[in-house]
């Protein structure tokens, strides 16, 4: 369990970050962006991954193994 909230906790990091990228020097990189649904929040939606992937990984940190 620890594994899969850490990946997960990396792919919203990379995500999260990539939106961000996408935003301030316009290169066509990351999900965040294609999605229609997000038109306009698109930095809000990069900086929520950023929030959720350290929650993540704390969580993934903060869960005993076994």
């Amino acid at each position: 369990m620890r594994e899969l909230l850490g990946l997960l906790g990396f792919v919203a990091l990379v995500q999260g970050v990539l939106g961000l990228l996408h935003e301030f020097t316009r290169r066509h990189v990351g999900l965040v962006q294609r999605l229609g649904l997000l038109d306009g929040y698109e930095v809000y939606a990069s900086v929520a991954l950023i929030v959720l992937a350290f929650a993540l990984f704390a969580a993934a940190g903060g869960r005993r193994a076994g």
